[in-house]
């Protein structure tokens, strides 16, 4: 078996099949990692598979170390003693050891590799963090707010953000309102450039409206239960975002979703209607 390298899988096949003496459609192969261009040229990764021929006899006539050595087996056993047999076979490769050799890409090692993939994952991400870390300091160290704590994370398509600093209340505003503001930046600008989802936090600010929101949220919770369906009242930016989560945790058999009146208000309904 081949383990191939190439800018992508088309080319990888035809090295293996040109590698291995066969025709490509007499490849068996399987896909370790699928080629990606990265991210405006970096992280990028080449595709990678193994293969062997469908029918390894047409490509080489030459004896397998394991037939090999039951002929010679057989041709000394009759002209050699013990002793001098066993300092033979200790010379050669044992049928274990062709086995090992066989089975290299079993599907222990298939485990292992897709282990390693998702650990290159990580390093991209965070890779990506410590970039958009630096750019966001950068941003905060521009403007007329006093912060001094800026922490990235990446983890499943979502930049998790913490912006914290002697300014960080004037950064939320009234009402969450410079918080909403900035929300809608940072994830206009993260999702345009690196397709990522924001959670911004700023202090303890989304700590602190979780609590509220679950308070709020708890009559609504009763209701449904009771009756089997209800609503929010009209709820603000980020409120109703985490309400939509909260009440999506309380019900996962139901319909929740986010709903917007006449005069632009927004608010969240819990039914049965297009239930999951």
């Amino acid at each position: 078996m081949k383990k191939i390298k190439a800018p992508t899988l088309e080319v990888a096949y035809e090295q293996a099949a040109k590698e291995l003496g066969c025709s490509v459609t007499d490849l068996k192969y399987e896909v370790i990692q699928h080629p990606s261009s990265g991210i405006f040229g970096f992280f990028k990764k080449e595709a990678i598979i193994v293969a062997s021929c469908k029918y390894p006899q047409s490509v080489s006539q030459t004896p397998s170390p394991v037939t090999t050595e039951r002929h010679i087996s057989a041709k000394v056993s009759k002209e050699t003693s013990v002793p001098a047999l066993e300092r033979k076979e200790k010379e050669q490769p044992t049928v274990e050891e062709d086995e090992i050799v066989e089975n290299f890409f079993s599907s222990e090692y298939y485990t292992e590799d897709e282990v390693y993939v998702v650990e290159e994952e990580v390093i991209v991400y965070d890779e990506l963090a410590r970039l958009i870390e630096s750019q966001l300091k950068e941003l905060m160290e521009l403007s007329c707010f006093d912060i001094d704590v800026v922490e990235v994370d990446v983890r499943d398509n979502t930049a998790l953000i913490f912006i914290d600093g002697e300014d960080a209340a004037l950064l939320i505003g009234k009402e969450g309102y410079r918080y909403n503001a900035l929300s809608y930046m940072l994830f206009n600008w993260l999702h345009t450039k690196y397709e990522l989802f924001i959670k911004l936090e700023i202090a303890a600010f989304v700590t602190t409206q979780e609590e509220m929101i679950r308070n709020v949220l708890k009559p609504v919770i009763e209701s449904v239960q009771q009756h089997g369906k209800g609503k929010t009242r009209f709820l603000d930016g980020i409120l109703v975002q985490i309400a939509l989560e909260q009440l999506r945790e309380a019900f996962p058999d139901k319909y929740v979703a986010v709903k917007t009146s006449r005069d632009g208000k927004k608010f969240v309904v819990i039914n049965d209607f297009n239930k999951k």
